[in-house]
């Protein structure tokens, strides 16, 4: 993993660029985040990370028996109405660090027995723990990175994670750019993610390797079925299937929960009806995807209280 450290050092001196001005992202703020400047994400170029935890509730192959070393980092370059992380996605306070503290955290999730270092909403803080992670492999770290985003990517960072990223862990949001907007407030939503998703799968492949349980390699494209709009779905299925392929595994979730802005919205105030999910997993089938992650209809709150939980110090 990583094995070529020449060319990840100079794909790391190119993602440093490019946060000054910053265009990590489709939204091409141009700040000089490096001098202090602060764009739509609200950074600078410091790490600031929420939480870290072995986590059991990823997708069967990433979860495993002992748990995600999952690693949320604060803010997004998305503003979803309905984020369930909306308490550290809509912030940037958390645990400041440099690269070499970050890299710490991921070996220490190692040492904890997790499966693998899953960086949740990394988009922002590309550079930075890029930087954390080539560390950690140079002092013992083995297990695989996840790059858990929100599909919302510039195709260009993408193409410089090759050799970094093992596993891809996009979600796909929309098929139409007028929810996107409405919803998460981005243009050509569904552009720049199919364009990302085809860099990912040149990288790691269309399907995802799995070795006595655990992913080790690939990809996994998260859909949410959102309430209402089971054509959105569909779109985002026919465009998976077209511009890549049916072998591409897919996680089709059923979890959507009213919270923030969403829990007031005409559209978006209630929970999936178990119906709906249903048309969508239907539909995928009868398109021929084959590697489905689904999940029950579940009537209860699944959403995350980060506030609830303790601060983050593993010092």
């Amino acid at each position: 993993m990583g094995i070529n450290h020449q060319g990840n050092l100079k794909a790391l001196d190119a993602l440093k660029r490019m946060m000054a001005p910053c265009v990590l992202c489709p939204r091409q703020c141009r700040v000089d985040r490096i001098a202090g400047e602060r764009g739509f994400c609200g950074l600078t170029a410091e790490i600031v990370i929420s939480d870290a935890m072995p986590h059991h509730g990823e997708e069967p192959p990433l979860s495993g028996t002992n748990g995600a070393g999952t690693i949320f980092f604060s803010s997004c370059n998305l503003r979803c109405l309905y984020c369930q992380n909306h308490q550290i996605s809509r912030r940037t306070t958390g645990q400041g660090m440099d690269p070499e503290g970050l890299a710490q955290v991921m070996l220490r999730l190692q040492d904890l027995g997790c499966h693998n270092i899953d960086a949740v909403t990394p988009t922002p803080q590309t550079p930075l723990i890029m930087a954390a992670l080539l560390s950690a492999r140079r002092q013992g770290l083995t297990i695989p990175f996840i790059y858990n985003c929100g599909g919302y990517e510039a195709p260009e960072v993408i193409r410089l994670l090759a050799g970094m990223v093992e596993i891809y862990l996009p979600d796909m949001k929309y098929g139409r750019d007028d929810l996107a907007w409405q919803f998460s407030g981005v243009k050509e939503y569904a552009v720049h993610t199919m364009a990302s998703l085809r860099e990912m799968t040149a990288q790691v492949g269309d399907v995802l390797e799995v070795v006595d349980g655990v992913a080790r390699r690939g990809i996994l494209i998260r859909h949410l079925v959102l309430p209402g709009m089971t054509d959105n779905s569909f779109a985002i299925l026919e465009m998976i299937r077209r511009e890549l392929s049916i072998q591409v595994p897919l996680s089709i979730m059923s979890q959507y929960t009213p919270a923030a802005q969403a829990k007031k919205h005409p559209l978006l105030s209630r929970r999936l009806y178990r119906k709906e999910y249903e048309k969508v997993v239907n539909y995928a089938l009868k398109l021929g995807f084959e590697q489905l992650f689904i999940q029950h209809v579940d009537e209860r709150n699944l959403l995350p209280d980060f506030e609830k939980q303790a601060p983050f110090d593993w010092e």
